[in-house]
């Protein structure tokens, strides 16, 4: 099993069936040089010296190609911690999701929620913005990021404005960078404010290709792939298979080789074939919308 890393090696040696289908299942972050790039990028953002024009990033990307995990990545990477000499909690990093439409209240409530701070629906907008501030301040929070920024398309025009508005009044008011994520929409969503426009540095997670980083990421998968043999994922017509039937996603990659790898335990294959890969349940997301349910 030399296919696999030493830990997983271990794993599969001393595991059911059972217990391997389930780690199979499982999430796993698996690093590749795109990726790499932008949480080097948030992290020189975060330290970067107070002043009235911070450092923005704007992740873009389609839908289930990686953006939420690399937030969650750096999410990780910096959480709350007490500091042993004040004794005092310190949050360095804080995430978000935008509310489902561009409404000011809903947005201070979502940072109070991931802060567990309580707070009142019926408080009035003015003074929840001033708690919110306080916390980030008290809590030394270093950079706000906010998911799924594309949502704020879902109001009027004028909706969209005001929102922006609070996010660029809070950005200058705490001197803290701000990381928005989002489909290609959130292009439009920036692009609505000429300010916002040109803070905001675009970084673009890309369709994978048929090219060496694709070979690379699928070595990687399959070094952590709980199976008994090795798969040879980057020989070309196997490469060309995952690329086509995932198009280009990596989180259909992720689900494609899940579901294989399910099945090699499940048969006794032990290995991720063509002929396993063209049984598995699985549906191209450029098929779902068009498939017929009835």
């Amino acid at each position: 099993m030399k296919h696999l890393t030493i830990n997983t090696q271990g794993f599969v040696i001393k595991s059911s069936d059972g217990e391997r289908i389930k780690f199979a299942q499982e999430f796993k972050w698996i690093g590749y040089s795109q990726s790499k790039t932008i949480l080097k990028k948030m992290e020189d953002c975060m330290n970067y010296p107070k002043c009235h024009r911070m450092p923005n990033i704007l992740l873009v990307g389609d839908s289930n190609n990686g953006k939420t995990a690399i937030l969650s990545k750096f999410k990780k990477q910096f959480i709350a911690y007490i500091d042993e000499d004040t004794k005092k909690v310190i949050n360095p990093v804080v995430m978000i999701q935008a509310p489902p439409e561009p409404d000011e209240k809903r947005f201070y409530n979502a940072i109070l929620e991931v802060l567990f701070a309580p707070y009142k629906t019926s408080e009035k907008v003015e003074v929840k913005y001033m708690r919110v501030k306080k916390l980030l301040v008290e809590l030394e929070v270093k950079i706000l990021i906010i998911d799924e920024i594309h949502h704020v398309l879902a109001g009027a025009p004028s909706k969209q404005r005001k929102f922006l508005n609070v996010i660029k009044h809070l950005s200058n008011d705490l001197q803290i960078p701000i990381v928005c994520s989002g489909t290609k929409l959130a292009f439009n969503v920036i692009q609505t404010d000429q300010q916002l426009a040109n803070r905001f540095e675009p970084r673009v997670l890309k369709r994978w290709a048929n090219d060496i980083e694709f070979k690379r990421l699928l070595l990687s998968f399959e070094r952590i792939l709980p199976l008994k043999k090795e798969s040879n994922l980057i020989e070309n017509s196997m490469t060309s298979k995952i690329l086509n039937l995932s198009d280009g996603l990596i989180g259909e990659v992720a689900k494609i080789l899940e579901l294989s790898a399910i099945l090699a335990i499940e048969s006794g294959e032990e290995k991720i074939t063509k002929a396993i890969v063209d049984k598995i349940d699985y549906i191209p997301s450029s098929k779902r919308n068009k498939r017929s349910f009835y």
